[in-house]
């Protein structure tokens, strides 16, 4: 068995990547929203032409996509940028179900985690995990992630009734 490769995302990988989070969400938030939610989610956020749009901008606001591969195949995909000169924070972090406990996802955010402070000067790291995410909140916590605060999901209304918990880590 090859060991995991952790790198920056090109665009070849696009649909790959896709994969990996129209399958994650599906598998994270099916009992926590409805379908036609999802469904809408998916399609604004999740669709290959904007993933490769992400893939090739990269700056301070967006990082870019980085990526863990087994065996040449992509598990794991986490994106994210500086919200302030001295703060980052964690966009997009989705695993391969079936890749869940074997340390990757650790791998892939202590990666992203150098990324954000040693070449753009994060003192701290912030993280949105939806509430009611059994999957992600155990794992932020574990990761010395503190709950700071619940507000609105990025880009959605009260009556989407999406929640996100902020988390908050020192650097």
């Amino acid at each position: 068995m090859k060991p995991i490769t952790i790198r920056r995302a090109t665009r070849n990988d696009a649909v790959a990547i896709t994969d990996i989070l129209v399958t994650s969400q599906w598998f994270t938030y099916e009992k926590l929203y409805s379908e036609a939610y999802l469904t809408k989610l998916i399609e604004q956020y999740y669709n290959v032409k904007r993933i490769e749009q992400e893939i090739v901008t990269i700056n301070e606001q967006w990082h870019g996509y980085f990526i863990a591969e087994k065996d040449g195949i992509i598990v794991g995909a986490i994106g994210g940028g500086m919200t302030s000169e001295t703060t980052g924070e964690v966009y997009v972090f989705y695993l391969d179900p079936l890749m869940r406990g074997m340390g990757i996802g650790t791998r892939l955010l202590d990666f992203f985690t150098k990324i954000q402070k040693y070449t753009y000067g994060a003192q701290e790291q912030w993280v949105s995990v939806a509430k009611g995410n059994m999957f992600g909140i155990p794992f932020y916590e574990a990761r010395g992630f503190i709950f700071q605060h619940e507000e609105l999901a990025y880009g959605t209304s009260i009556e989407d009734q999406d929640i996100s918990l902020k988390y908050k880590r020192d650097l």
